[in-house]
Order: structure tokens, then C-alpha cells, then sequence
């Protein structure tokens, strides 16, 4: 459709010329005057001609050129990296969070060590009201939800009361795109120094100061390359902390309040005992002073009278 119309504006702009050359062939003027316009409506017939030609070619040329532009929508775009951090929080009896909490354990390993791993585990609390335990996984991002859903499943499966899940995620892609910038500066401006070593140009001065300038520089990209790759596993790998807390499962409505009151009772009489001890630790020694004072009055009493 461009290139009818390119044609068509083209034929318009030449139709003056077109015209031009017809008039004066039209003319029947002789002599050297009619020679001389002849030869000048022979020129703008060919300039005409020449003019649609090199319209036709440019359109040709245009055409073909606009059928091997780049789709805009076929442009890579830039995602954002995201380092994922999962936090879960179950609630059940003292005594089945060592189990649950080795279940999802299992469940860990079973994904194998490119999908899964356990960073930490440990439980603490000897009553069984007061055990807590924590378990800290590093799970590839693209399975991590799945995984979740998965230990949802094994936590109820044994009654576990599901308290909190919390999905958030930190952006890492300034901070990736700065180090790789800082990493192929340094990287440059080593292959620089070393290039100056390799030639020799220059003092000793200035050589041995180029030396050192490697070895800051080397220890500076090895730096940023340390770095980029613990922020490229922080994106490659989510952090999972899974909370396990003592209570009693859903279901125990009628229970729970009794239940609390009883495993409140001994730290009721615990606050008790102390209380009297702190009131003992400060009455005995007022007591045993008023004591004292009344008996000596009552015997120094008695000796007045015996004289009198």
C-alpha cells in the first residue's frame, strides 16, 4: 500500500514536466529556437523517465527493507532478578514436632541436592509445652512453591495447625548489573597493568607500583566475583524457614482454655513461693529486731524493779 502511493506521488510531481515536453513538441517553431527547445523537452522527458525510475527503485528498495525490520515484540526484556524468601509456621504437640520436623527433612532430601537442601535444623525445649524447633531449607526458586504445598500436605497429615505462611522477595538486579560493571572495570584495568609489565615500559619505581596495582586489583575482582555469585544463588535458590511451635491442633476448642489454665497453675505457684520468700527475706529480719528490743526493755524492766 506504501508503495502505491509513493508511486502515485511520484507520477503527480513529474506530470508538470510530462506536460512541459508535450508543449514543446506541440510548438511549430523552427530554427535554431526550435532546435534548442526540442533538445531541452528531449532533456526533461529523460530527466522525467529517469525521475520514475529511481522513485520506483527507492520504493522497491524501501518495501523490501520494511519487511526485515525486527519485530518490537520479539525484543528480549530485562526481567527483574527476585531472591524469594518463604517463611512457614506450624503448631502441635510438643511431643510430634520432632517428627514432623524430620518428615520435612526427608521430604528435602527426597527433591535431591540440586533442588533441595537442609541449612540448618535444630530443636530446643525439654517439656512439652516449650519445645520449639526451626528447620532452614535453600530450594531452587522454580520449585519452590510446589515445595511448600508440599510440606502443608505432611504437616497435615499429622494434625499440624498451619499458624503463618509468608512469601517475600528481595530485588537483586541493581545490585547484579553494579557488580558485573565493577567486575569487567577491574578486569580491564588489570589486563592494562599487566600489559605495562609485559612491555617493560618504564623505571623500576613505576613497574613495581604496577605490580602492586595488579595484586589490589586481583584481589578486588576476586572480591566482586564473590559477591556476584552469592547473589546469583540467593536468585537461583529461595530461602525456606520452617517454625514448629508446641499447642494443641484444631479441633481442641473445649480443651485449649482448660489446658492453658493447668500449664498455667505451676507458674502461678511458682510467683507465689517467690513472693514469700521475697516477704520472709524482709519481715524475719524486721521481726527478729523488734523481738530482741522487747526482750531487753522487758529484762532491763525487771532489773529497775528488782532494785527499787
Amino acid at each position: 500500500m506504501r508503495q502505491r502511493m509513493n508511486k502515485y506521488w511520484i507520477a503527480l510531481a513529474a506530470l508538470p514536466l510530462v506536460a512541459l515536453g508535450a508543449c514543446s513538441e506541440a510548438e511549430p517553431d523552427s530554427g535554431p529556437a526550435a532546435t534548442a527547445d526540442a533538445e531541452a523537452s528531449y532533456e526533461y522527458e529523460s530527466a522525467s523517465m529517469a525521475a520514475e525510475e529511481a522513485a520506483e527503485a527507492v520504493a522497491d528498495s524501501v518495501g523490501s527493507e520494511s519487511s526485515t525490520l525486527p519485530d518490537l515484540g520479539a525484543l528480549e526484556v530485562s526481567l527483574p532478578r527476585l531472591a524469594y524468601i518463604y517463611d512457614f509456621a506450624f503448631r502441635m504437640p510438643g511431643d510430634e514436632i520432632g517428627k514432623l520436623q524430620r518428615r520435612h527433612a526427608d521430604l528435602c532430601e527426597q527433591q535431591g541436592p540440586a533442588s533441595c537442601q537442609i541449612v540448618g535444623m535444630s530443636k530446643t525445649g525439654e517439656d512439652a509445652d516449650e519445645v520449639t524447633g526451626v528447620l532452614q531449607l535453600a530450594v531452587a526458586t522454580r520449585h519452590a512453591r510446589a515445595f511448600g504445598a508440599l510440606l502443608e500436605k505432611e504437616a497435615g497429615d499429622i494434625g499440624a495447625e498451619q499458624i503463618s505462611a509468608e512469601i517475600s522477595a528481595e530485588e537483586m538486579s541493581k545490585q547484579i548489573v553494579d557488580t558485573e560493571a565493577h567486575l569487567r572495570a577491574r578486569t580491564e584495568l588489570r589486563d592494562r597493568l599487566m600489559e605495562v609489565l609485559r612491555t617493560r615500559k618504564g623505571d623500576v619505581r613505576e613497574l613495581v607500583e604496577a605490580e602492586r596495582s595488579v595484586a589490589q586489583v586481583n584481589q578486588e575482582i576476586d572480591q566482586a566475583r564473590s559477591w556476584l555469585k552469592e547473589m546469583q544463588t540467593r536468585v537461583a535458590y529461595s530461602r525456606v524457614t520452617v517454625r514448629y511451635e508446641t499447642g494443641m491442633p484444631v479441633g481442641n476448642d473445649f480443651v485449649s482454655p482448660i489446658a492453658s489454665v493447668v500449664g498455667s497453675l505451676g507458674a502461678i505457684f511458682g510467683y507465689v513461693i517467690a513472693a514469700l520468700i521475697a516477704l520472709g527475706a524482709v519481715v524475719l529480719p524486721i521481726a527478729g529486731v523488734v523481738w530482741a528490743g522487747r526482750r531487753i526493755n522487758r529484762r532491763f524492766g525487771a532489773d529497775a524493779a528488782v532494785e527499787a
